[in-house]
């Protein structure tokens, strides 16, 4: 269908890049290819000769892909946070399938049998980077950074140990919020649960 020079060149470049999951645009720029229609029609032959993986559309993806990079990849800018970190950190006990993440926009999706879901943060808050690791080609929260946006979403949280929290991490994030009215819950909430 296709000349073998230029599927040897898609699909090596592709296999040759440290990522696992991919949008159409950055397909394009590692390739230097300009006509998305080309691409997209190339990527869906590969998809179909079992060479990539479509897990959702305009998103390609090697074998091996983590549902976490797919979680950052899904929606840009997004990273992985809320549950799905204090549920790692054991600040939380109680068990969440789903792959939680803050982005632009509030959705929640199936891809694969896994719930992804997102929650919709002010921009200047989803924007800022502080007590956000990039860890390979995933974008997570430290738990201090999703407790805060836990209690920025929901004003009624339950956590069942919040002393797991450095506290001095928490006071310096707290201003990326801006809200006097998170400050204030987040005090009584360390007081109260606190050491």
């Amino acid at each position: 269908m296709y000349g073998s020079q230029n599927k040897i060149n898609i699909v090596l470049a592709i296999y040759s890049d440290s990522r696992y999951v991919f949008r159409l645009e950055d397909i394009a720029m590692i390739v230097g290819e300009t006509d998305f229609l080309s691409i997209n029609k190339k990527l869906n032959y590969y998809v179909h000769s079992g060479k990539l993986l479509n897990p959702r559309r305009g998103i390609y993806a090697k074998p091996g892909l983590t549902q976490e990079e797919l979680a950052s990849k899904i929606y840009t800018p997004s990273y992985i946070s809320l549950e799905y970190v204090l549920q790692l950190a054991g600040v939380i006990f109680q068990y969440d399938s789903r792959l939680t993440s803050v982005s632009y926009l509030s959705r929640e999706l199936e891809i694969n049998d896994k719930i992804f879901s997102y929650r919709k943060i002010k921009g200047e808050v989803l924007v800022n980077n502080r007590g956000v690791e990039q860890k390979g080609n995933i974008n997570i929260a430290t738990p201090e950074r999703a407790f805060l946006d836990i209690m920025y979403l929901n004003t009624t949280y339950f956590f069942d140990n919040p002393k797991v929290l450095d506290k001095k991490e928490i006071s310096r994030l707290l201003p990326i919020y801006n809200s006097k009215t998170l400050n204030l819950r987040v005090l009584k909430l360390l007081k109260d649960g606190g050491d």
